[in-house]
């Protein structure tokens, strides 16, 4: 089952100087992160010119199909543990076993991507995901199947996971280059979150007709098309890449690493806070589905649809943005946990469902920002362990968050559980975006005269017109 967050990072050929040159977000070790000012605006990319790449297109493909299967694996297996329990906790604490190893052991994902052959790993890692999926359809369609047996699953899939990412991450960059990296980043969201529309429908007609376990064996079988993508690469027109040698305190240089540039670690914490405590959709949607609106497995694939739609449109205009900011990264949090709270307290079954398509598409913009971003920071020799740590924050969060929202959801009720983690993530925002402002010498301006922009985020000694006219041209948005 691929994560597929949409995140890629590996160094271009030979080179690492330029991984940072055209980044807004880019800086030097160890100075003010780049929240607003940055260089022009590099030229607008086609939404999707890095499919013009044989190895990539061959790598999307195969994403695309065992996406598909990844999405009705979560749906049968949310369904499946809410039908054999009743509880929401219990669907909080399968999503916790999944992620668990994320946080356990994801910093050492990033070390083993740095050091071998990540087509190999991939193909070894995609493999197991598989056999994973076979085995939860085996003992589910021979009716078997007890939520330990679920639990057991969860866990080796996030175990297989911890490799999985980081290394499928990294090796994007391998195929696409430097030059791609931000539209590959974006396009690989949009082909989960593709998969997230097809999936879920798929997966609702299966419960309802035929059980859980259909589902399950597709998941399984659809690991087919990403083992077969990866066979048929060309290895010739990868881009070349230095491996990191095995050695002491690589860990702990990844660390330091990361602790050194502000640009890095707060971009981490914030989407650490929305990943452990706003991203927890499966107990919400569950909730909702079965608890508030009194209905099935359908509707809860309705909704994961609708979340879909959403992603996936915002997954595609990212694709089409030049550059990444950290103020995007904080205001879509801001607006994300402000959207959570009003789908909580929406007054009937339809405009709950309609506030789910812009959540989708505000969460899939707070990922790919933080991921290009981040990526495009960082030393290509670092990326394996700094991606490693922002997915273990990430992702890794989410065995903590899960059964906390899962209580409060079964305890307050769903609406509680999902304001809750809206106003987590809208208080992160605020915080972290006060902290990376000053950091960066930077503060907001209010302006109600005509023909100015009415708010602004200008350096602090941006006082004379001359500078504040500069300031603004150099923080108006991307082209």
């Amino acid at each position: 089952m691929s994560t597929g967050s949409g995140a890629d990072s590996a160094p271009a050929p030979n080179s690492h100087d330029d991984t940072v040159s055209d980044d807004a977000t880019a800086t030097a070790p160890g100075s003010a992160p780049a929240l607003a000012a940055g260089p022009a605006a590099t030229p607008r990319q086609g939404t999707f010119s890095s499919l013009r790449i044989r190895n990539y297109r061959l790598f999307a493909t195969g994403q695309m199909v065992s996406n598909t299967g990844t999405w009705m694996q979560r749906i049968a297996q949310d369904w499946l543990v809410l039908s054999l329990t009743g509880s929401s906790a219990a669907v909080g604490i399968t999503t916790a076993l999944q992620f668990l190893p994320m946080l356990l052991f994801g910093l050492y994902g990033g070390v083993i991507a740095d050091r071998f052959a990540k087509r190999t790993l991939l193909f070894l890692t995609q493999s197991a995901m598989g056999l994973t999926g076979l085995a939860l359809a085996v003992l589910t369609l021979s009716g078997q199947v007890q939520v330990w047996h679920v639990y057991l699953v969860a866990f080796a899939l996030g175990m297989v996971t911890v490799v999985d990412n980081p290394c499928r991450q990294a090796f994007v960059s391998e195929m696409v280059g430097q030059d791609e990296l931000r539209n590959a980043v974006s396009l690989n969201s949009a082909n989960f979150q593709s998969a997230r529309l097809v999936g879920p429908a798929v997966a609702g007609v299966l419960i309802t007709a035929f059980g859980s376990g259909w589902a399950f064996l597709f998941n399984g079988l659809s690991f087919i098309a990403p083992i077969a993508g990866l066979l048929m690469m060309r290895t010739s027109e990868l881009h070349e890449v230095v491996r990191v040698p095995r050695s002491k305190g690589q860990l702990r240089e990844g660390l330091r690493y990361v602790s050194g540039r502000p640009d890095l670690i707060w971009p981490i914490v914030l989407v650490g806070f929305i990943g452990t405590f706003g991203f927890n959709f499966p107990i919400w949607l569950t909730a909702f589905a079965h608890h508030v609106y009194h209905q099935g497995a359908g509707t809860y694939s309705l909704f994961n649809g609708l979340m879909a739609a959403g992603s996936l449109i915002g997954a595609l205009l990212a694709a089409r943005r030049a550059r990444s900011r950290l103020r995007l990264l904080v205001g879509a949090a801001l607006v994300f946990g402000a959207l959570e709270i009003a789908a909580a307290l929406a007054p009937s079954f339809w405009v709950f469902a309609a506030l789910l398509a812009p959540i989708g598409m505000v969460g899939l913009t707070i990922n790919v920002t933080a991921n290009s971003s981040i990526q495009m920071a960082t030393d290509p020799l670092m990326r394996g362990r700094v991606m490693s740590l922002f997915m273990m924050v990430f992702v890794g969060g989410t065995p903590l968050g899960a059964p906390i929202v899962g209580w409060v959801t079964d305890t307050f009720g769903a609406r509680t559980g999902f304001v809750a983690g809206g106003a987590i993530s809208m208080g992160a925002a605020v915080v972290i975006g006060l902290i990376l402002a000053r950091v960066g010498g930077l503060r907001l301006r209010v302006d109600l005269r005509r023909g100015h922009r009415h708010i602004a985020v200008v350096p602090r000694d941006c006082g004379t017109a001359a500078s504040a006219a500069s300031a603004e041209k150099d923080l108006a948005p991307a082209a």
